[in-house]
Formats: structure tokens, sequence, C-alpha cells
């Protein structure tokens, strides 16, 4: 425990240390590309105060070059279209309070027409202030405040170009190791109250009840994970950073998914387990004695693999600093103690539990065959080689040895697992 708390802290403390850098430098990326913006279009427009410019970089300047390109374009699509529409409007109509709010709703429509997302607004925003300078200065204001977005947003392009950001794959690793650490942190804390409860002889059924909600809320961070992975993912591309850089992205999303179903299966077991533990006419007597041990055991088993696997994930997500060897060696330790569970669980069964606790075993079971699939070294490598696609040969080459060294066989195959994770698009599909 002490060693799990000493790892956590030093994970707090690194992640700290690199969300500082990364924010000082994304701020000096953004004053930067703000203050030339504002420079260039002085010179394009002397004797002005070309606000616009700064703006516009401020806004278009993104965390990744897909999202900029998008956002770029956005913004002078929405300019433009409410630009041209004040300049339509002030020829024909004066500024009054009726043409002002047919202005704003005719803007608002086309914005949304053109899908210009958080760019809706620009278009109304646009037309109100060239339709406010009147039809006489219409003209030459709109070419202005065109000029000046193509200024600022030509800037921001720029500047994530020639510095671009770093890609995300530490902190998408760090988000995955995260979600490690949360579920095998619930199966420890219950496997150490569910042991205290039985030796005291206390009443398990409130902590099960608070295991089962702690579990929902786990599931229910999945997607957090997920953003962070997706935006790994998308920070490769145009991305001129990623050159000659090993792409950590299919491992990345095949640990979060292998962790997505591992917790799902993990929080039925805790359901069975509060359905179990609320019929209290077989607790007290041998069959609970009996079955407390085990189900204590294999829950620390759990934890000790889903806790391995997360830190295989978060250390090859950073190739600087990684581990693999070391870590692959506590990973097939600990699907050593799952394979134990599974056949000490396998033996239950064979004897003919009883029919209140026929659930409880069979779920339990269940639960450590999926970790056992989901966590395992081939199908991990396996699962690689289908999301990177055709033509790595030495990847697949990995497969075969990794497949003869592992100590656990025979797991089930995949289910389909409800899926909330956003796909990459032209990847496959899970079976």
């Amino acid at each position: 425990m002490r060693d799990r708390w000493r790892r956590a802290l030093s994970r707090a403390t690194a992640r700290l240390q690199s969300d500082g850098r990364q924010a000082v430098l994304w701020s000096f990326r953004i004053t930067v590309a703000a203050v030339a913006s504002y420079v260039a279009a002085m010179l394009l427009f002397e004797g002005t105060e070309p606000l616009l410019a700064p703006l516009t970089a401020l806004l278009v300047v993104q965390v990744t070059p897909v999202s900029l390109l998008a956002s770029g374009l956005d913004r002078v699509v929405s300019v433009v279209a409410g630009v041209a529409l004040a300049v339509a409007f002030a020829a024909v109509v004066p500024l009054e309070w009726w043409s002002l709010g047919l202005l704003i709703f005719v803007s608002i429509t086309i914005g949304q027409a053109l899908h210009l997302r958080s760019n809706l607004m620009e278009v109304a925003i646009s037309g109100m202030l060239v339709l406010g300078v009147g039809s006489i200065s219409a003209g030459f204001a709109a070419w202005q405040r065109i000029a000046e977005t193509l200024v600022g947003a030509a800037v921001g392009i720029a500047a994530n170009l020639l510095f671009p950001p770093k890609i995300g794959t530490a902190g998408a690793g760090r988000a995955i190791d995260g979600l490690a650490d949360s579920v095998s942190e619930l199966l420890e804390s219950a496997a150490t109250e569910l042991a205290e409860l039985g030796a005291e002889g206390g009443d398990p059924t409130p902590a099960a009840r608070a295991w089962l909600g702690e579990s929902r809320r786990i599931t229910h961070d999945i997607p957090q994970a997920g953003a962070a992975l997706l935006l790994a993912e998308q920070g490769r591309r145009l991305n001129v950073r990623a050159v000659g850089k090993p792409n950590v992205g299919p491992g990345l999303r095949q640990g979060l998914e292998a962790l997505e179903h591992s917790a799902v299966a993990i929080r039925s077991m805790f359901r069975a387990l509060a359905d179990a533990l609320e019929d209290a006419s077989w607790r007290g007597d041998d069959r609970y004695d009996h079955l407390l041990p085990g189900l204590v055991q294999t829950m620390r088993e759990m934890a000790a693999g889903v806790d391995a696997f997360g830190q295989l994930v978060h250390d090859e997500a950073e190739p600087d600093t990684r581990r693999t060897h070391t870590d692959m060696e506590v990973l097939r330790e600990a699907l050593e103690g799952l394979h134990e569970a599974r056949a000490r669980f396998e033996e239950l069964l064979l004897t003919g539990p009883p029919p209140e606790l026929l659930e409880l075993h069979a779920v339990v079971l269940s639960t450590v065959k999926r970790l056992q699939h989901e966590l395992d070294l081939g199908e991990r490598i396996r699962r690689q080689v289908r999301l990177t696609g055709p033509g790595r040969a030495g990847l697949r080459g990995a497969v075969p040895r990794v497949a003869r060294r592992r100590q656990v066989s025979d797991a089930s195959s995949a289910e389909a697992e409800t899926e909330v994770l956003p796909k990459v698009p032209g990847e496959p599909r899970d079976s």
C-alpha cells in the first residue's frame, strides 16, 4: 500500500511539472501569434487600430493542426458571410430595430446552414458591426474587416505551423493510467474493507452498494480519457513534430478499450455482489466463511492486473522513459494471479455452489475471464496490429513471440460492449 501511495504521489508531481510547462508554452504561442498579427495588420492599415486581427489569431490558434485549419476556415467564412449580408442590407435598408433584427435572424440561419459551430455568432456580429457604420462607409468597413480577419487567421496558422504544439500522447497515457488507478484502487479498497467486515462480523451490504456506485462513476468518467486520446491522435496529423517519432496511438487506444471493457465487467461483478449480500440468509455460516477469502484474494489479483496494465500503457506512451520490459514482467505475474483465480472459481462451480450464490460465482468467473482476455499481452499486440493496418510487418512479427510467452490461454473471445470512445475515421471496428 505504501508503494502505491508513493507511486501515485510521484505521478501527480510529474503531471504538475509537465502541465505547468505546457501551460507556459501555450500562453507564449498565443501571445506571439496575437502580437504578430496586430503588427502585420498595422502595416497594412496605417493610422488604424486593427484589433480584429489579434482577436482572430487568438480564436484561430488551436491545440492541434487539424483543429487549427478547421477553426481558421470557419472563422474566415463566418466573417465573409456576415459582412456580405451587412453590405447588402446597408444598400437597401437603414439601420432600424426591425432591420437589425432581420439581419441577426438571417445571419444566424445562414451560420447554422454553413455548420460554423463555435463561430456561428461571428456571422451576426460581423454583420452588425458593418451595418452600424452606415451605407456610405459599409463597403470600406467590410473590406477592412475581411482583411483583418484574413491577416489574423494567416498569422495564427503560421504560428502553429512554425511552432507546432506538442503531441498529447503523454497526457493521454496519464489519463488512461489514471483510469486504471481508479479501477485498481476501488478493487483494492473493496477487498480490504470486505476482509475487515468479515473478520468483525459486520454487515457488508452498505459497503457493497458504495462499491457499485463508485464503479458506476468510473465507467461514466471513461469518455474523459477518450477525449484525451482523441486529442493525441489528432495531434499527430499535419504536425511536423510527429515526423520520425513512433506512433503510440494504437497502443493507447487498445489500452483504453481494454480498460473500458474491464471496468464494465467489474461493475457487473459489484452489481452481483451487492445483490448477493442483500440476502442475509447465507451470511454467518460456512458458505460465507468459505467464499469470503477467495473473493477478497480475487479482487486483489484483479487490482494488481489492472494497475500493471495501466502502468504499461502509460510508459509506452512516453518512449523516452519507457520501461516496457519491467512492465511486461509485472503484468505477466499479475496475469498468473488471475489464472489462479479463474481456476479457483471454476473449481467452486464444479462443486456446486448453493443456488443463492450461483450467480455471484458465475459473474466473478466471467469477470476474471474478461480481464484475462483484455489485459493479455498477445491480445494487446494483435489489437494494435489491427488498429495500425497493413504494411507493418515488423509489428506483426512480434505477435507470435509475445503469444508464446503468455502465461494465460484459452481466453474467451471479445464480446460486443457499449462503445463510448469516438472512432478515428477509417479505423476497423471490433468484432
